[in-house]
């Protein structure tokens, strides 16, 4: 497990041992499982590794040790803080839309402008847990309303495919089958030269909002849940977008 993390981020053995301060030879009687590491030594390598919190508590089970990072209910009294600060952000940011995502883009929260924007598709895909990745894509979704579905598309899917292959969910990469198989949308609605980022064209109404996003996260975790966490922010890509949020 530890050579598949390496080989994943593209390290040999000696790249590793240098950064950890190890050496290669105990690195490589580790890897073929002829020393057994202590558990200080595998949140070393799993830090230099950058792997995520599940999958280090995975890597300690495999060796024997206890986990050692808890995972909370995010409804529960131990991450109270958490969800409050979540919710203080969401309401913060109307009238612009924003949404509470965990790592598989499962929705866990919403402000009021996100849920405006998903109003119109289909019952089953708002039906919890709801995928916002699916949401957008699916052809009961949002993707008739999208502006320049082929461009979004290829972003959202090129995203998910880094992600699935930097963490190693066999559930991201199922989900990433699934969106390959959805219509990919025109290739019009291409950015223009005044775009600096890829934006978000969606028709509401009789008009076109234009919006670019902003992805955060949480920048000391220690809980695997809070780990996976992120808050996708949504902001106007012009004046008019801006003016058309308020009046909603």
């Amino acid at each position: 497990m530890l050579r598949e993390w390496r080989e994943r981020r593209r390290l040999s053995q000696l790249e590793l041992s240098i950064q950890a301060d190890i050496s290669t030879r105990h690195l490589s009687f580790v890897e073929t499982g002829r020393s057994r590491p202590t558990s200080a030594m595998i949140l070393r390598l799993t830090e230099h590794l950058d792997v995520p919190l599940r999958e280090r508590n995975t890597l300690l089970l495999a060796a024997g040790f206890a986990p050692a990072y808890p995972e909370g209910r995010l409804d529960g009294p131990q991450l109270e803080a958490v969800r409050a600060s979540l919710r203080k952000v969401l309401t913060a940011h109307e009238p612009y839309p924003a949404v509470v995502v965990d790592r598989r883009w499962d929705v866990l929260d919403a402000n009021g402008p996100l849920l405006r924007l998903a109003e119109g598709a289909a019952p089953e895909l708002l039906e919890p847990p709801v995928n916002v990745l699916r949401l957008a894509l699916h052809p009961d979704g949002l993707a008739p309303r999208i502006v320049n579905l082929g461009e979004w598309r290829a972003h959202l899917l090129t995203r998910l495919e880094r992600q699935a292959a930097a963490i190693g969910d066999a559930d991201l990469r199922a989900l990433l089958e699934e969106l390959r198989g959805y219509p990919g949308g025109t290739a019009g609605g291409r950015p223009g030269p005044q775009d600096v980022v890829v934006p978000l064209c969606i028709r509401a109404g009789e008009g076109e909002l234009r919006f670019f996003s902003v992805t955060a996260v949480f920048g000391s975790p220690l809980d695997v849940t809070v780990a996976e966490l992120a808050i996708e922010s949504f902001f106007p890509a012009d004046a008019a977008t801006a003016e058309a949020l308020r009046r909603l």
